[in-house]
């Protein structure tokens, strides 16, 4: 097992590295606006798991996933000519789920604030089921009673 080290460089090396050739060396029509958002290297430095997010419609990310899928081989290549490793890892390309799970967690804190406020608009109207001060006080003698 490599240095966590070595794997996090190498993963750092290889986003460029393919973020870099999809920018230029890539000429297919239909690769949309692709970010490469994270590059994850296994342990062994056999594998890397490309995470990628595609701005537009849903058509347009199943095509650049396509185009991915199709262009893994010369990615793949150009990564063992920039790298100084003794095997290239192989590249798997995995659509990244940011932005649902942002538009998720703010849909989330979205109903979590109407909900504070609807509990405000209760509080504010709200009364004590029973006393103000449920809570039993010691009974306070006067002076005159020395009982």
């Amino acid at each position: 097992m490599a240095d966590p080290a070595r794997a996090a460089k190498m993963a750092d090396r290889i986003k460029v590295i393919v973020a870099k050739t999809l920018e230029r060396g890539l000429k297919d029509p239909r690769l949309g606006f692709v970010t490469i958002t994270d590059v994850k290297v296994t342990g062994d430095l056999q594998h890397a798991s490309v995470f990628y997010t595609v701005y537009g419609t849903d058509e347009e990310r199943a095509d650049s996933a396509a185009a991915l899928k199709s262009a893994t081989g010369m990615l793949r290549s150009e990564v063992g000519k920039n790298i100084t490793a003794r095997l290239t890892p192989s590249l798997e390309f995995i659509a990244d789920a940011i932005p649902e799970n942002a538009k998720h967690i703010e849909a989330l804190l979205a109903e979590a604030h109407s909900r504070d406020a609807e509990l405000g608009s209760l509080k504010s109207t709200a009364q004590y089921a029973g006393d103000e001060d449920p809570y039993v006080k010691p009974r306070e003698y006067a002076e005159d009673d020395e009982e």
